[in-house]
Order: C-alpha cells, then sequence, then structure tokens
C-alpha cells in the first residue's frame, strides 16, 4: 500500500493519517464539527509551535499578523 502523503506534525492526534487507514478524513472531518482550522494549513502558513487553539479566527489572526 503506498504511503499516505500528510504535512501534519502533530503525530499524537488520533486523527493523524499514520494513526489509521482513513487518510486526511477524519481530520477534517473533526475540524469542520470544532469549527477548526487542521493543524497542516498552520504549518503551510508559518512555523508553528506551541499552538494549543486550532480555530477558525485564531487561524486568520495568525495568517493577517506572518503576511505583515
Amino acid at each position: 500500500m503506498e504511503k499516505h502523503f500528510c504535512t501534519c506534525t502533530v503525530l499524537n492526534c488520533t486523527s493523524h493519517p499514520q494513526n489509521h487507514d482513513g487518510g486526511c478524513d477524519p481530520c477534517i472531518i473533526k475540524n469542520l464539527q470544532l469549527g477548526e482550522v487542521p493543524a497542516c494549513f498552520w504549518g503551510n502558513v508559518s512555523c508553528v509551535t506551541g499552538t494549543t487553539e486550532y480555530s477558525a479566527e485564531k487561524f486568520a489572526k495568525f495568517v493577517l499578523e506572518k503576511r505583515r
């Protein structure tokens, strides 16, 4: 079986593709239900360390701060 592509570094998350065979679907479903943005999106904007809240609002603020 081909290894699933994933840039997420939150390996201890139960929704991470390395922890099941459902690909990114469980992560996306979880994030949509919680109104959050997947951790891989955060990492795509900038190096993220110590983030514990992944809300869409906090993500928008994070992106705007990194663009300055």
